[in-house]
């Protein structure tokens, strides 16, 4: 691949609802543009997209792939992400990368949930979007319909650039709205035609309201445009650009990624209209940590970011990043200024799915990647050392669903921790962490396709089997009243015996454990007293009920005895513990349950469906705050044993279109039924 300059790029993240097609219509494009020479399909397994074995095993992408082009003499580089709302943190970061959005839709499915999300989000970060509706030339397609329902959920700012051509119920061609031709299409070549009598009209209208648009762009143009008088296509091309960076138009063509109907226009609005890196008006993805704001130059000292990483287990690690200003060369040593530490090259490249396309230089607003980089990571910042600049790390949706899983080998539990570790580096928006009170490994994510497929990569890249576990949580007990006890121990085996002797009051305080002393009288020697204090500490590891940690207890020591030869400090360990058993069954014990709380951003109409099952969970309502987008987030408080799998549940509550986070906010008293059940489990473990 030849080097381009930076105002011959074009980076397009490539983002929809699964199964609309994305990964096909890439293989559409790579056969198009002589890339292959055959036409890969997701169902066969068998395209430069989905290289890994789960997505040829699932036939869906589950990472996101760099498949860069070459077109009418520009780099067009499409970052193809998951279409699995599990995965929506690649989709975050390949949209921070580019400088456009492909939003391709499914022409027999509409707009699905997947659309919408990806609709809201890029019209939140203001990205310039084209939306693809892919299958036009399937039974049951309706673009018509498609466009009406776009409109009608988004704004009328979306535009028809071309028009399919049906005769009857039979798919025959495309027309091309902004040069008004038509073209019928036999194995991805077109062939001009007239455009049907019958749609004259629709075409008309169609360039009418691009034209309105591109009038907008200036006050000559307005002119002109009321005068009746035509653009000049470089006035077209200024008009749309314009239009298209500040979000007043967003373009729809129809197509078919399976018989390569319309790829080219496709590619040819890619190339003259998507908004370059180096555009001053291009939204600027990566932002700054610091004041140093970076010019999209090549001449420019160097900055980039890594927005993504591979490891393979035999490959080793692959860091893909999108250059800022300058460019980075094969020979250099490259800073990382989130680090602060400097890294050697392994090898300097493009990717092109897992082809390593080796480059000599990548520069200001191209993407690229490096091997072997020994720590840098996803979201850090290269630059030169001595003209450093920051940009922000990347935010990847926090993880809310958890299971506990263990290795199935008891010989892979040290293999399990690093293959964990480097999966959590290809991933963020995942998470492993070992609980240090349930002694539990824990992995999170978004959904269970997600853990699903980590566990999956845990046995077919790193040879870790593992298997799920009832997830445990994190209960705690405490006292609603008073005790007062003596714990002694007496113990006399020959020769030296043990003698400890403790009076204690036990009540309840807001602190995790307080010690206090009342000794009077030199009953028991000040230098016992951290034997004592040890000895609640470690019996307030277990508490009488079902096990679990104690808290909220005043242990008060106020009286006892010791033998000047056999008092020693283990006998009043032994004896404080006696005690705390004593007491803390004395002392009304109870079980505390822990309480989230929980952030729920749903559709209004979903509003009452989740406020009811809130309520079926043991949960409270706290309040609720309109959103900009007219969605609505519910706050809320429930129990953490009734939110295992909120998140599958709420996804089938709202059809995905809800989300949520929770967060640990207290412990409170577990109702009686509630305990009673968990006391008893215990008792079975």
């Amino acid at each position: 691949m030849k080097a381009y300059p930076t105002d011959r790029i074009r980076n397009i993240a490539l983002v929809g609802h699964s199964g609309s097609g994305k990964t096909d219509l890439t293989e559409a494009i790579l056969y198009k543009t002589g890339v292959t020479n055959r036409i890969g399909r997701t169902e066969e397994g068998n395209t430069v997209s989905d290289f890994q074995a789960e997505e040829k095993k699932r036939k869906s992408s589950i990472g996101t792939t760099i498949i860069p082009i070459e077109w009418e003499d520009t780099k067009i580089n499409f970052i193809d992400t998951p279409g699995y709302f599990d995965f929506q943190g690649e989709v975050f970061a390949a949209l921070r990368a580019a400088e456009a959005a492909l939003i391709v839709v499914d022409g027999v499915n509409g707009v699905e949930v997947g659309t919408e999300k990806v609709l809201k989000y890029t019209d939140k970060i203001q990205l310039p979007r084209i939306i693809f509706v892919n299958k036009i030339d399937k039974e049951n397609a309706d673009y018509e319909k498609i466009v009406h329902d776009l409109k009608n959920k988004f704004s009328n700012r979306l535009v028809p650039f071309t028009l399919p051509i049906f005769e009857g119920e039979e798919f025959k061609g495309i027309i091309d709205v902004l040069n008004k031709k038509a073209y019928t299409y036999e194995n991805m070549v077109r062939t001009e035609i007239e455009i049907p009598e019958d749609q004259l009209d629709e075409v008309d209208a169609a360039y009418n309201d691009i034209a309105e648009v591109v009038a907008e762009a200036g006050e000559e143009l307005m002119d002109k445009y009321f005068s009746g008088e035509t653009f000049t296509h470089e006035e077209l091309m200024v008009g749309i650009v314009t239009a298209l960076i500040e979000g007043a138009v967003v373009p729809l063509l129809a197509g078919s990624a399976d018989s390569g109907v319309g790829v080219d226009l496709l590619l040819d609005i890619i190339t003259k209209y998507m908004p370059t890196p180096d555009d001053d008006r291009a939204r600027y993805g990566f932002r700054h940590e610091d004041d140093k704001m970076r010019e999209v130059n090549v001449d420019a000292p160097m900055a980039a970011v890594v927005f993504k990483t591979i490891i393979d287990p035999f490959v080793g690690k692959i860091s893909v990043f999108k250059v800022i200003s300058g460019k980075i060369t094969r020979d250099a040593d490259i800073y990382n200024v989130t680090q602060d530490k400097t890294e050697k090259i392994g090898g300097l490249f493009f990717l092109r799915g897992n082809e390593q396309i080796e480059a000599s230089e990548i520069v200001a607003g191209d993407i690229g990647a490096i091997s072997k980089f020994s720590t840098t990571a996803t979201g850090d910042t290269l630059a030169t050392k001595n003209d450093p600049t920051l940009f922000k790390k990347l935010k990847y949706p926090r993880p809310n669903l958890f299971i506990a899983v263990e290795p199935v080998s008891k010989g892979d539990e040290d293999k399990i921790s690093s293959a964990l570790a480097k999966l959590q580096e290809e991933d963020p928006s995942f998470v492993s962490k070992r609980d240090p009170e349930t002694k539990q490994l824990v992995i999170g994510g978004q959904g269970n396709v997600q853990l699903h497929i980590i566990r999956n990569k845990l046995l077919d890249s790193y040879g870790v089997e593992t298997k799920v576990v009832p997830f445990k949580i994190a209960y705690r007990e405490t006292i609603r009243g008073k005790s007062d006890v003596q714990g002694k121990h007496k113990k006399q085996s020959g020769g030296a015996g043990q003698y400890g002797d403790v009076h204690i009051r036990f009540e309840p305080t807001e602190e995790d454990f307080v010690f206090d002393e009342e000794v009077f009288g030199g009953s028991v020697a000040k230098n016992y007293f951290p034997a004592v204090v040890k000895g609640l500490q470690e019996s307030m590891q277990k508490g009488p009920l079902a096990g679990y940690p104690v808290v909220g207890v005043k242990a008060t020591l106020y009286d006892g005895s010791y033998h000047a030869v056999d008092s020693n400090e283990m006998a009043f360990k032994l004896a404080a513990q006696l005690a705390f058993r004593k007491g803390i069954e004395e002392a009304q014990p109870i079980l505390l349950e822990p309480i989230m709380k929980v952030e729920i951003n749903v559709p209004e109409e979903y509003m009452g469906d989740v406020m009811g099952d809130m309520n079926k969970r043991r949960g409270r309502i706290l309040g609720m705050e309109p959103q900009e987008d007219g969605s609505q987030t519910i706050v809320a408080e429930a129990p953490h044993a009734e939110l295992f799998e909120y998140s599958i549940d709420l996804r089938s509550m709202t059809q995905a279109r809800g989300n949520f986070f929770m967060e640990f906010e207290r412990y409170e008293e577990a109702p009686h039924n509630v305990a009673e059940k968990i006391i008893e489990a215990s008792k079975e473990d």
